[in-house]
């Protein structure tokens, strides 16, 4: 029987306190290479090497310094853009270097930091800065260990730069849902809102601030997600707009339970879906055929948030459906493929649109999200 708490050999803890260093300087380190994000995880970084000294630059300034010898801080920035310098030789430039005592002139007694490593910060295959690990005598061990670690903060960088990536073409396709909200719609709208402004100014002035704030909204400037409620009192907006231009032909039925109101969804990813089924289902319908008939409901499904948008309008070919959601920006004129893209991307593959459709037979669209998911906050 082991000992309770017992963690091993010697060799077994200093993993485990490497492993604990490093996971506290990542989440910093996976915000980019600034001078707070290098301010918060310095300290972290010069525990795992266990030098007196370290510094962290970008190819030319001092963006953070820990240890003793703060009076060389303006030198490692200086050595940084030295070493980096485009004029350098090819073969030494951004290799891991050593900094000998006479690059380090220094009038303090007693100070550690005599000499140094200065290992490279590697992102895509550029040099954007270095980790310096500086100590009173170079040993190999010194070397080895400043390339490690600076190889793993690159590594903790190149992270940052894909999620800076991937919110940056989030944002980009967020962009182009809101070009895609119909000039016709606007139109329309404002139309419809025209027409009361005699017969009924009271309604008129209650449906121009629907319109203002729908429009609000929908170009909103903040926020990757919103909350379910807010993007259903949105739709509501949309919808009354829509019911003064269409009167008794649209009717809508809209049943929420309460429960998943605050469930986080990423920005407008209902309301197009709302809009395809007025736009290419009851809009395209046959009047005479009576009226339109929309369906929103959204169910408390356990884990997960179900939302169903059905309508009753003339549907569509299966396999059109199929390739707008492949990403067919032709027979994709509402975002479909755009609002499955994003929804696969902060949910995982499991959580794309469903949809139900054939011609003369309506639509469905099934969207499920879960309830809670890492990183997916207002």
């Amino acid at each position: 029987m082991r000992r309770r708490g017992h963690l091993g050999t010697e060799a077994d803890r200093a993993t485990f306190r490497a492993l604990h260093q490093a996971s506290l300087a990542s989440p910093a380190l996976r915000e980019g290479l600034t001078a707070d994000s290098a301010e918060r995880a310095i300290k972290h970084l010069r525990t795992l090497l266990g030098t007196p000294a370290l510094a962290l630059t970008d190819t030319a300034s001092t963006l953070a310094w820990d240890g003793s010898g703060g009076h060389h801080e303006p030198q490692a920035g200086a050595l940084a853009a030295m070493l980096l310098a485009p004029t350098g030789p090819e073969p030494t430039r951004g290799w891991t270097r050593t900094v000998e005592p006479e690059q380090l002139p220094c009038s303090t007694a007693g100070c550690a930091v005599r000499t140094g490593v200065i290992s490279p910060l590697v992102v895509d295959g550029r040099v954007i800065g270095t980790v310096q690990a500086y100590a009173a005598t170079i040993t190999a061990g010194l070397v080895r260990a400043t390339e490690e670690v600076a190889q793993w903060v690159s590594g903790q960088l190149e992270l940052a730069e894909l999620d800076a990536s991937r919110n940056r073409a989030m944002e980009a396709e967020v962009q182009a849902l809101r070009a895609q909200i119909s000039p016709h719609f606007i139109y329309n709208s404002l139309g419809a809102i025209a027409s009361f402004v005699r017969t009924d100014p009271d309604r008129a002035r209650e449906l121009l601030l629907e319109f203002a704030d729908f429009t609000r909204y929908s170009f909103r400037r903040h926020g990757e997600f919103t909350t379910l409620a807010e993007e259903l009192r949105s739709i509501e907006r949309y919808l009354l707009l829509e019911q003064a231009r269409f009167g008794d032909r649209l009717q809508v039925t809209l049943n929420v339970a309460p429960e998943v109101l605050p469930v986080v969804v990423p920005f407008l990813c209902i309301q197009p879906l709302v809009e395809n089924a007025v736009r290419h289902g009851l809009e395209a319908s046959d009047p005479a055929k009576g009226a339109g008939h929309l369906r929103i409901v959204a169910h408390d499904r356990g884990h997960e948030c179900v939302v169903e948008v059905e309508d009753n309008g003339v549907g569509e070919d299966p396999e059109k459906v199929r390739r707008a959601l492949a990403g067919d920006a032709a027979l994709d004129s509402v975002g479909l493929g755009n609002v499955d893209a994003r929804l696969r991307a902060t949910f995982g593959d499991d959580y794309g649109l469903v949809v139900e459709t054939a011609p003369g037979a309506g639509t469905k669209v099934i969207v499920r999200v879960p309830k809670f998911a890492p990183g997916v906050t207002v």
